[in-house]
């Protein structure tokens, strides 16, 4: 069972990471439960922009787009082909792998799942305004990026 956050001490509900911990699990949950009416998972979604937003690619380059690992991302190929939404050709470069194509099917159930994932955003965010919410964007996008470069520098060095 999880703490309301009434219960929760106050100097916890001062931790930014724990902040952060608590609100993606929420995001988790939302998107999730969003997805799951439609059948799909998060990877789904995560491989079907990747396709849409930088073209064919083996299943590493899709591993490595997405931060699915490898051995998850069989299963997540092996669904979305079941479902028409990709295929798997041999690259003609290279026999030994494959690249993976959107198809139109699953162009249009990106698009569907493109709905479901803002409604679920609609949902998390709405205690925000819209200002409010595309400063939240922005704030987490520093943070991720700071914490993913190779040289991260402290804010007042920038």
């Amino acid at each position: 069972m999880s703490p309301t956050p009434e219960s929760t001490p106050a100097r916890l509900r001062a931790i930014p990471s724990r902040l952060l911990a608590g609100a993606a699990v929420v995001a988790d949950r939302l998107v999730s439960e969003r997805l799951a009416a439609e059948g799909a998972r998060k990877w789904h979604f995560a491989v079907l922009v990747a396709l849409t937003e930088a073209g064919a690619a083996s299943q590493a380059e899709l591993s490595r787009r997405t931060g699915i690992y490898r051995s998850d991302m069989v299963a997540v190929l092996n669904e979305l082909a079941d479902a028409e939404c990709i295929r798997r050709e041999p690259d003609p470069t290279d026999r030994r792998r494959n690249v993976i194509t959107l198809t139109p099917t699953g162009r249009r159930h990106l698009e569907r799942l493109d709905t479901l994932i803002s409604d679920a955003q609609r949902e998390l965010l709405a205690p925000l305004t819209l200002a409010q919410q595309g400063e939240l964007t922005f704030l987490l996008t520093v943070l991720t990026e700071h914490h993913h470069s190779p040289h991260p520098r402290p804010h007042d060095a920038q």
